[in-house]
């Protein structure tokens, strides 16, 4: 792999880590989706860099348990539904193309029945 390519990956990794972070204190960022991109860029980045970020406490405490056993807490699931409702939503009311409303609509519907019956809601997190 390029080099430059490591470093676009391994700094998209950081930036994705520091929104999701953020996320930990501002309930209206999606930690979890945050952090499932900083570990897919470090990945992709180096190997030194998925092994440092896998054993941060962020890690361990935000999205393993997620990644081992499909699961979140009811409040994970709500603060993402509602953060990428919004995001959604907004260019569902901007837009007047009907195939893009339809679409947009089915995504919504999609993701609920994912989250609902595909990922598992826990009460609490064993670490």
């Amino acid at each position: 792999m390029k080099r430059v390519q490591k470093v676009v990956f391994i700094t998209l990794g950081f930036v994705f880590m520091g929104i999701g972070i953020i996320g930990i204190v501002l309930p209206l960022i999606p930690t979890t989706p945050l952090l499932l991109l900083a570990s897919y860029f470090f990945v992709k980045g180096s190997k030194r860099f998925e092994v440092w970020f896998k054993g941060t406490g962020v890690y361990k405490k935000h999205l393993e348990g997620f990644v081992q056993n499909r699961s979140m807490t009811l409040r994970q699931k709500i603060i993402l539904m509602i953060f990428s409702d919004v995001m959604i939503l907004i260019p569902l009311f901007m837009t007047d193309k009907i195939i893009v409303k339809v679409i947009l609509t089915s995504i919504i519907v999609y993701k609920y029945y994912y989250f609902i019956f595909k990922i598992k809601t826990v009460k609490v997190r064993s670490y």
